[in-house]
């Protein structure tokens, strides 16, 4: 038999959980994953000028918040050492965006991401960016890592478009998931061609739609310049910190308790039923970076 190689990602996964093993055994006599039970951590940045004077992307300063959080989530000094705790030179990487029309990920974010990926070493041509072609693309069908980004807004069918929604584009029948609200929207990352590559998920708060009525309801009347951006590995914590955000604009506008209709009860579902992160507050080690005002959370 052939000896497998440990890889550097390998490596640097089993250093992070040597203290725990080191303190005892990773389960307790009745199975429970001592490891698992750790928080979840979950970057929230904001910058003033993170949009520009008509609304849009501020380039230089996205590309900062990126950097930013990326040092703070995995606690190192410059951006690309960050990177290469996820990527290695030798991946084929998918950058999964959003390309709905009213409010896309939109290539300010999606080339600041790609500029650290070739940083660490990937090829340009072993990086794709993609949305709904993600079936037919040949990077994403050889995906060895998968960076997971999109912009967080109310949902017709799911309640919030979040970053655990965003995967539905690799499935051939995305209508198949619409049933009781998008419940089992986490069932799609145990396929085959997603399970255990998302190695980075980012919700994008820059200017986040907080109510619609609906499909496809658009209206600036309900999109708000919060310029936040959140990043984390857990996607259930990501959308939930997201979801407390949206929930606490409702709050503020409309003056009172108004629940995201239908429930993004995906959210609670990929905790509880299908254990993909975790969701209660309670389990988010929640770090706050840059600009505070009404920060709402």
């Amino acid at each position: 038999m052939k000896e497998k190689l440990m890889t550097r990602r390998d490596f640097l996964r089993m250093a992070a959980v040597a203290p725990f093993l080191a303190a005892g055994p990773a389960h307790r006599e009745d199975g429970v994953n001592l490891l698992s039970a750790s928080k979840s951590r979950v970057v929230l940045i904001r910058h003033k000028e993170a949009l520009d004077a008509s609304g849009r992307h501020n380039p230089p300063v996205i590309q900062k918040m990126l950097d930013e959080a990326i040092m703070a989530f995995f606690n190192v000094k410059e951006p690309v050492d960050g990177w290469r705790r996820i990527i290695e030179p030798t991946d084929v990487v998918g950058i999964k965006s959003n390309v709905w029309s009213y409010i896309p990920t939109g290539p300010v974010v999606e080339q600041a991401l790609k500029r650290r990926i070739l940083e660490v070493g990937v090829p340009e041509e072993r990086i794709g960016i993609d949305d709904r072609g993600v079936l037919r693309n040949p990077i994403f069908q050889k995906a060895t890592a998968l960076i997971n980004v999109r912009p967080a807004r109310t949902h017709h069918w799911s309640g919030m478009g979040t970053c655990i929604k965003n995967l539905i584009m690799f499935v051939p029948n995305p209508p198949a998931y619409h049933g009781d609200s998008c419940a089992d929207l986490a069932k799609i990352w145990n396929l085959p061609l997603v399970k255990n590559k998302v190695k980075l998920n980012i919700l994008l708060l820059l200017t986040p739609l907080f109510h619609g009525i609906g499909p496809h309801h658009y209206s600036e009347k309900y999109v708000w310049p919060y310029r936040g951006i959140l990043m984390g590995e857990d996607p259930v914590a990501v959308d939930a910190t997201g979801m407390r955000v949206l929930e606490a604009k409702r709050r503020q506008y409309f003056g009172g308790e108004r629940p995201l209709q239908p429930p993004a009860h995906h959210i609670l579902l990929a905790d509880t039923r299908y254990h993909l992160g975790v969701s209660s507050p309670e389990k988010i080690e929640l770090i706050r970076l840059g600009w505070q005002e009404d920060i709402l959370i």
